[in-house]
């Protein structure tokens, strides 16, 4: 992409946030690659993981050694060409890369007496939101990106694509704005987080909270800054980002000066590692937007609008009327499973068992629930996952998938085998890329002009031998 140039998006209108807040104006910061089309047409709309910015592609400047952090995803010729569509990508508010979040100006703090009184350098970092930001949602996210749609004259995006937390911003986009998309694209992602993933996520946040440095988060008036904290909560959240098989093979365990030192300092090359990355990103990562983004993860559940009615099961919801046949088999099935399960039972508490029952019946409920929410989006989807994925596993993404099927929603699902973990969203695997680039370059077909299309395709076929020549023209444009 060469050298890219971010903008500024000044929004003066209030935003009301779910959480009840309000903030009083707001900005955005946008990176845009590729030209739009006069009808503005072939717009891709980017979102963000947590660590992540407005710079997916290129460099800012000629002596830039790091690229966006998408650069082999987004450019020319590449899975996302930039000779074809125009891709923007837009830093999200609460983020410490420009856009309005805790190391902004708070426009209230403008005018008071501190700040006009002292003009020092503490007095200007006094007046940042720093924890006085408010609690930020996906919906929210979404909510500013379609602000800006409108800002940009976008009515439709080609295409939302986003991994991991953006691919959760992509899933609400087609939830909360279903005819301004044409195509989602969901990588690495999840319906929801996980109890297991909100308790990495809290200690992670833990980790800051209790560095003495942290002030309540009032660190910058402070002139302190919880470096130890979010060096830990980076350091938690890298292991989740990686799987034990890649770690043994860079690092196995190999010592840092080849003989052990007997002490509490680094010995290990994957402690080395760590250490390193959590330094890197301490330098780099303001520790409240780290706050803001891990509740916003642990928030996110695009059924909160679709509650389930509490008399609503799953086969209620979607009865059926099995055939003599299939009610047959089923019974024979049951029956044999009864049976070969017996001997176990005799010695399983009844509480285990009720407990897998229960973990099965909240199952049904998420997904009635999930194909609640899907019910009326009308874009394409595609679903990818990748094989050693742990903090959103595959199964996270299957979830998805049933919903979408079960809801008669056009979707595309793969599960790429990649060793690198949850990061594998990050690499250039060619059959990754080749699955993104094929999605965004095929028809768009909506599951409603499919059934049409059948049934047109079916209606003409009864009466082939009358109408032989309309039959051939239906089926062609089938």
């Amino acid at each position: 992409m060469g050298i890219v140039t971010p903008q500024n998006f000044h929004f003066a209108e209030p935003l009301t946030l779910e959480c009840n807040r309000t903030l009083p104006s707001f900005d955005l910061i946008v990176e845009t690659y590729g030209t739009l089309n006069s009808d503005k047409s072939n717009a891709i709309l980017i979102c963000h993981a947590l660590s992540g910015s407005h710079h997916a592609a290129g460099f800012h400047h000629a002596d830039d050694k790091k690229a966006g952090w998408w650069d082999n995803m987004i450019g020319p010729n590449k899975a996302i060409d930039t000779n074809r569509f125009y891709v923007v990508c837009v830093n999200n508010i609460g983020s410490c890369f420009g856009s309005t979040g805790p190391t902004t100006i708070n426009p209230e703090s403008v005018g008071s007496d501190q700040h006009n009184s002292d003009k020092n350098n503490q007095a200007n970092e006094a007046a940042v939101y720093g924890p006085d930001f408010p609690l930020i949602t996906i919906k929210d996210w979404v909510k500013t990106q379609a602000m800006l749609s409108d800002r940009l004259g976008i009515d439709v995006w080609h295409a939302i694509v986003g991994g991991s937390m953006g691919g959760m911003q992509a899933m609400q986009w087609s939830v909360d704005y279903p005819n301004r998309l044409k195509r989602c694209v969901i990588i690495a992602s999840t319906p929801k987080l996980s109890a297991q993933n909100i308790a990495f996520n809290e200690v992670a946040r833990q980790s800051i909270l209790s560095d003495p440095d942290f002030k309540d988060g009032r660190y910058l008036q402070a002139g302190t800054y919880p470096r130890r904290g979010l060096i830990l909560a980076r350091m938690v959240g890298h292991i989740t980002y990686l799987t034990d098989d890649a770690m043994k093979a860079k690092f196995g365990r190999d010592l840092k000066s080849g003989k052990f030192m007997y002490g509490y300092d680094v010995e290990f090359q994957v402690e080395s590692y760590l250490r390193y990355q959590g330094e890197r990103f301490s330098e780099n990562f303001d520790a409240n937007t780290y706050l803001l983004m891990t509740k916003a993860l642990d928030y996110f559940d695009p059924t909160r609008d679709y509650p389930l009615k509490p008399s609503m099961s799953s086969e209620q919801s979607h009865p059926s009327v099995p055939t003599a046949s299939s009610a047959q088999l089923k019974d024979s099935i049951a029956a044999s499973v009864k049976d070969a399960q017996q001997p176990a039972q005799k010695n399983e508490p009844k509480d285990a068992v009720a407990a897998v029952d229960e973990s099965e019946d909240i199952h049904q409920q998420e997904l009635t629930a999930l194909k609640a929410a899907f019910a009326h989006t009308q874009c394409q989807y595609l679903i990818v996952s990748f094989t050693t994925d742990w903090r959103f596993a595959p199964e996270r993404s299957q979830e998805i998938v049933d919903a979408l099927m079960a809801t008669g929603k056009p979707v595309s699902y793969i599960n790429v085998d990649a060793p690198h973990g949850h990061d594998s969203f990050l690499f250039d695997i060619p059959r990754y890329m080749g699955a993104v680039r094929g999605f965004l370059n095929a028809p768009f077909i909506t599951a409603n002009k499919s059934k049409d299309s059948l049934s047109k395709s079916n209606d003409q076929n009864s009466k082939k031998n009358n109408h032989q020549s309309s039959y051939k023209e239906s089926g062609a444009r089938s």
